[in-house]
């Protein structure tokens, strides 16, 4: 494996969780390890890996985008990263209010409720 795959590994077994990423490498198949390998190296490593911002503004930056998307499981892994990367129960209510304006409301009050039973199960598990 090449130093940048190493890197993001490092980086996403930082701010999603080792369980989360071992699960997601080791259950990879022939279909989508390539997918794996390719966001590990590139979101991760690369991107993620760079000093230009911290992780805790590359988290917001995230959870704007991700509710753009309405991707709420992808959502949920990154309320949990925000957490983990220093982000507050507030901080992260306001990204979601903010999103409520330049993304919608229906999109917003998706990603309140999942962020709210992840940050309970983070405050319950912490």
């Amino acid at each position: 494996m090449n130093k940048v795959f190493e890197k993001g590994l490092e980086i996403r077994k930082e701010v999603l969780g080792n369980e989360y990423v071992e699960n997601s490498i080791n259950n990879a198949t022939d279909f989508n390890r390539e997918l794996q390998e390719f966001v590990t190296t590139y979101c991760w490593g690369e991107v993620w890996g760079r000093d230009g911002l911290p992780r805790k503004t590359r988290s917001i930056i995230n959870l704007a985008m991700i509710t753009a998307l309405n991707r709420p499981h992808e959502l949920k892994l990154h309320v949990r990263g925000a957490l983990r990367n220093g982000l507050t129960e507030d901080e992260i209510k306001e990204v979601l209010l903010q999103t409520a304006v330049y993304c919608g409301v229906p999109a917003a009050i998706d990603s309140f409720r999942v962020a709210k039973q992840v940050i309970d199960d983070y405050n319950l598990n912490s």
